[in-house]
């Protein structure tokens, strides 16, 4: 009998990967490649769409070869991704008429203000969910139409199309210029503050505002379900999921009932809670998102927290910083102090987001001393993403009124045994890691499974989620309130710092 698989295509905000796995969950395969970021100016960051489709092109058929495996064997796929990031296109040359404009991107910070002059934050918030900032995808494609006349009639004239990452790769993979679908699901276009969170539908009001033309954007179809088959690099295998990276990550945690909450460490952090299905709005300033879709299902929704820099802060430290020689290293070099020697790191390199939303504010260090080392800085880089964490889970105990009794966690920065144990003592909660960290490929190739008939619920995902390891708090309460002091007061800093430069 032949063994049959799903794949998981993640198309992540410095690398593409492919995964295979079969029917006990377990994976087969894994081809990844990265690409390349850019930083024409500061705060601006920006992708090659083209490289990246290139690299799909490469990872998809060779996770086949890699296993073995057949493309007839491969019966669903599903693609998960960075979800903010956005792409426009030539509908009949397939040629982006830009690079993609990438979630971290704050270049639209000084077209908010006009933004809510037409609508204000408290009515965005209410319909999408969303709050105004340059987070994002609707004031990037607004910038991205407005900066060039050409552009503008050209989407206007129906010869353009946008979307975020999932719609650039969905229509490439279905045959792009020779039919390709332009299509998106309600997991992603619940980031692009153009989607009604109630109605799953493009809000008029919204894309108004956002000058996006209607024509121009994808249908939005279900998160879980047959969306259709490949063309290229290989053809015939059926697009079965499609998840934003956040929420595929929710659902590879086993997060699928009210109440769960996971957060995920990479490039930034990302704390999503299983809200149920109705969409419950924050007066923390928390965003609210959508889950997953599956037809003729109620959607399920979640709150979310963000943050722009985790990973990316000790990348920094490699790559801008040189204070060391492999991001493995700061755990390393931050384990020979005891604490950051009063130092304090605010990554606010593109504005901050949850909860407090506030764009044009740039990173800082205080605290700095004779005294202070590298070793002192590390430690601080790490402290800067665990107290960052404790204001989101704040707020989402605030909101929910049901306090968190653990967090569930995953992503590269979870290898960080140090860090996991700083952010169970800024929590005064247990963080538990499960045995597979990279869960958002895990939570598409499940979608994928459920969309295609491959697992019939959920009960194979909950027997496969095991415990790899479990940190508890170990730091007094004085100690955890005084370095949530000192944190906030290093914030208030940061944020006077962006408005004083904008005076």
């Amino acid at each position: 009998m032949t063994e049959s698989y799903v794949a998981a295509l993640d198309q992540g905000t410095t690398s593409t990967r492919c995964m295979l796995f079969g029917r006990d969950g377990r994976m087969v395969a894994l081809s990844q490649q990265a690409h390349r970021r850019f930083f024409p100016r500061p705060g601006w960051v920006e992708h090659d769409a083209m490289e990246i489709w290139e690299t799909v092109r490469r990872v998809l058929p060779q996770a086949l070869s890699d296993a073995g495996v057949q493309p007839a064997q491969v019966v669903g796929l599903g693609i998960t991704n960075q979800r903010e990031t956005v792409v426009v296109w030539d509908r009949r040359t397939g040629r982006p008429v830009h690079n993609a404009i990438v979630w971290q991107d704050s270049r639209t910070d000084e077209l908010l203000p006009t933004i809510a002059e037409e609508i204000s934050d408290e009515q965005i918030h209410d319909l999408s969910g969303l709050r105004l900032a340059s987070y994002f995808s609707g004031p990037k494609l607004r910038w991205l139409l407005e900066h060039d006349d050409s552009i503008r009639s050209r989407a206007e004239a129906g010869e353009l199309l946008v979307g975020t990452m999932d719609s650039w790769l969905v229509w490439n993979l279905t045959g792009g210029v020779h039919g390709g679908l332009h299509v998106t699901d309600a997991t992603n276009a619940s980031r692009t503050m153009l989607m009604n969170i109630e109605t799953l539908a493009w809000d008029a009001r919204l894309t108004a505002a956002m000058r996006v033309p209607r024509a121009a954007l994808p249908e939005i179809r279900p998160s879980i379900g047959l969306v259709g088959h490949t063309v290229d690099p290989i053809g015939g295998i059926p697009i079965t999921a499609i998840m934003g990276d956040q929420q595929a990550s929710l659902f590879g945690q086993a997060g699928f009932d009210p109440g769960a909450a996971k957060c995920t460490f990479g490039t930034g952090g990302f704390l999503l809670l299983n809200t149920g299905t109705e969409p419950l709005r924050s007066r923390h300033g928390l965003v609210t998102t959508v889950a997953q879709t599956t037809a003729g299902e109620p959607p399920v929704y979640a709150l979310e927290g963000s943050i722009a820099v985790a990973g990316a802060l000790v990348q920094w430290c490699h790559d801008n910083l040189g204070l060391i020689r492999s991001p493995a290293e700061i755990e390393t070099l931050a384990r020979t102090v005891d604490d950051a020697g009063g130092c304090i790191v605010v990554p606010a390199f593109t504005g901050m987001y949850s909860p407090h939303w506030v764009s044009g504010t740039r990173g800082l260090m205080v605290g700095v001393s004779s005294y202070v080392t590298k070793a002192h800085i590390c430690r601080a880089v790490l402290d800067a993403t665990a107290w960052q964490i404790r204001e989101i889970v704040d707020a989402m105990n605030a909101d929910a009124e049901v306090p968190l009794t653990h967090l569930a966690v995953d992503g590269g920065m979870t290898a960080d045994n140090l860090l996991m144990q700083i952010i169970a003592d800024v929590l005064a909660v247990p963080v538990v890691r499960p045995m597979v960290a990279e869960t958002v490929s895990l939570g598409a190739a499940y979608a994928a499974g459920l969309g295609a008939g491959f697992w019939p619920d959920h009960s194979m995902f909950r027997r496969n989620w095991h415990r790899a390891a479990e940190w508890h708090p170990m730091m007094s309460d004085s100690a955890r309130e005084a370095g949530m002091a000192d944190w906030r007061r290093a914030v208030r800093l940061a944020i006077a710092w962006g408005e004083s430069a904008n005076d």
